[in-house]
């Protein structure tokens, strides 16, 4: 068993965001992806694999498609596969953001 707790794994990079693997595997991949003040994610595609982000701590601006929402910590996104998405930390605070992905497999 793994648990995590998930505000202790943040970790930071002055230079561009910083990702943390905490769970990987064939059927799932959970990890942080942490922002300093005006970092961003580019808008990106999973295909064949959804996508949900937790913000764990701060807030941020999510792209999902054609839509652009601020959501801070205790909110969860929800992106279907295919769909372009990314993320801006606007805020003046770091931001950090628990991402589960389904790696995209055959049933």
């Amino acid at each position: 068993m793994q648990a995590f707790d998930l505000k202790s794994q943040a970790t930071f990079n002055p230079e561009k965001m910083a990702k943390v693997d905490l769970v990987s595997s064939p059927h799932l991949i959970c990890g942080m992806n942490c922002f300093e003040p005006g970092q961003s994610q580019k808008v990106h595609a999973h295909s064949g694999a959804d996508k949900l982000y937790v913000v764990v701590e701060g807030q941020g601006q999510f792209i999902v498609g054609e839509e652009t929402r601020d959501l801070r910590a205790g909110e969860l996104l929800h992106v279907p596969e295919d769909v372009p998405h990314g993320v801006n930390n606007t805020s003046g605070d770091r931001l950090s953001v628990m991402i589960v992905i389904t790696p995209n497999f055959k049933h």
